[in-house]
């Protein structure tokens, strides 16, 4: 019963973005963007956004679905994407697709 009520509590809920300590590596191929100030990598699941200041970030689905909307403070954060596909990612007035 516990696992069901978990389940049901998780259900919907959006992803959020964690803030971590990476290596430079994981933006050796990333996608930077002058504007925001900001570098963009996709790995496994998760999207990487690193940024020099405070940045409003929305995921979208290709439906335009909205997933996540987090205003991040300045450093590098991540989200896992539950399911394989393609993504929108708006970051302040830049939009880019990503695929996970």
């Amino acid at each position: 019963m516990i696992v069901a009520i978990t389940a049901m509590l998780s259900f919907g809920a959006s992803p959020r973005w964690e803030a971590i300590d990476v290596p430079g590596r994981i933006f050796s191929e990333q996608k930077s963007d002058s504007e925001t100030g900001t570098e963009i990598a996709v790995r496994d699941s998760f999207i990487y956004i690193a940024s020099t200041r405070p940045v409003t970030v929305k995921v979208f689905t290709i439906l335009g679905q909205l997933i996540s909307q987090e205003t991040v403070p300045a450093g590098t954060h991540r989200l896992q994407m539950g399911a394989k596909g393609i993504y929108i990612l708006k970051i302040g007035s830049t939009t880019r697709r990503v695929t996970i």
